[in-house]
């Protein structure tokens, strides 16, 4: 099946909610007087906010605050996951077969944490679901993605097995790794307040005072240069995800064999210095000023330089999620405050930190937000 949650129909349908989610953000922030002098870790929010975008859109479903227990059991899930795949315990039998013998209890730890979110998911979401769809019969309306899901299960096109997975890997690949994009963008920001003031002044400049929204991020080319810009210097996932072809393939003189695990090194292909000019540096304007071209900043042409999304038909579908979603939170915030570095710093810590794939910031900075006159 096409999985309806990675469409262009989807973002429509469901751009609206995001926007309220990010602006419910920028209430709470508005309201924290301590914000705007002491600073606040704004990591644990966003992922609130992150968290409820993708559960309305895959369940109809939201958490109240950072303390509902739902969502402290969630994120808790999320937290063990990641310390194990971040652990130096990492599962290198997936790469040297024969050490896979000696790791079972690494392996036991995964698949335990991985039935307790299945378990998760099932009792508290995908059941809720079933039972609604259930009660309404015929006149049932499809609101969520998950109706989708269990729709074609109903109609024998999946499986039971495949809804959870379906799931489980939404709730890894969507929430987690956006996280980490929209932490990196805010950092590089209060380290390069003159790209915040350029942002500002093009939104000003291009809307006039109208709201920024999904529809009219084509018009700032500058923001999603940005945007390109952090995930070109911060790939999320250097590695990209592995893959496998399915017969022997040649590539630059090389023969790959069938059935190899194939992994592209993404973050230096956006970090080669042959490339790119001074890569280290954090630069929007590269991509406007290299591309000369308005339309591939926002995705009009391949660069194959570039792919932290990976390229062609098994390339991430989440792109069409995390780029206007990364845009439109930037621009709420950067439209509302001036992002800058606590009282006694002059910039945030942008060490990284890595695990198996992923690349993430390395400590979660406290950020002061001064409210920005209409």
């Amino acid at each position: 099946m096409t999985l309806p949650f990675f469409t262009n129909k989807v973002v429509n349908q469901y751009s609206t909610s995001w926007e309220q989610e990010m602006d419910l953000v920028v209430d709470d922030l508005r309201a924290n007087e301590k914000v705007r002098t002491e600073g606040i870790v704004i990591r644990k929010r966003l992922q609130l906010m992150l968290y409820n975008i993708m559960y309305r859109m895959m369940f109809d479903a939201k958490f109240q605050s950072q303390e509902d227990p739902l969502f402290v059991q969630a994120t808790r899930f999320n937290s063990e996951r990641s310390r194990l795949a971040q652990s130096f315990e990492y599962n290198y039998g997936d790469f040297i077969p024969w050490l896979r013998p000696f790791l079972r209890g690494y392996l036991n730890k995964c698949r335990d944490l991985q039935q307790r979110r299945l378990a998760f998911f099932n009792n508290y979401y995908i059941e809720k679901r079933r039972k609604i769809m259930a009660a309404n019969g015929e006149k049932h309306k499809v609101s969520c993605a998950m109706d989708h899901i269990i729709q074609a299960q109903m109609k024998g096109e999946i499986s039971e097995e495949n809804v959870l997975y379906i799931v489980e890997n939404i709730n890894v690949a969507a929430i987690e790794t956006t996280l980490w994009s929209m932490e990196w963008a805010i950092a590089e920001l209060v380290n390069h307040p003159t790209v915040q003031r350029k942002i500002r002044d093009e939104i000003r400049a291009v809307l006039k005072g109208s709201p920024v929204t999904e529809s009219n991020l084509h018009e700032l080319p500058y923001l999603q240069a940005t945007i390109k810009e952090t995930l070109r210097l911060h790939t999320p996932i250097p590695l990209l995800v592995p893959h496998m072809n399915l017969e022997e393939a040649k590539l630059g003189g090389f023969t790959i064999p069938k059935e190899s695990k194939v992994v592209v090194n993404a973050w230096w292909l956006a970090n080669n210095p042959e490339w790119w000019e001074k890569p280290s540096e954090f630069r929007p304007e590269r991509f406007l000023e290299e591309e000369r071209d308005t339309e591939a900043i926002v995705g009009g042409k391949v660069d194959f330089r570039f792919l932290p999304f990976g390229v062609g038909r098994r390339s991430c579908p989440g792109i069409i999620l995390a780029m206007p979603i990364l845009g439109l939170i930037v621009a709420r915030l950067v439209s509302n405050f001036e992002m800058i570095a606590p009282p006694g710093m002059e910039k945030i810590d942008v060490s990284e930190k890595g695990g198996q794939f992923s690349l993430h910031i390395a400590s979660h900075s406290t950020v002061v937000f001064k409210p920005i006159k209409a």
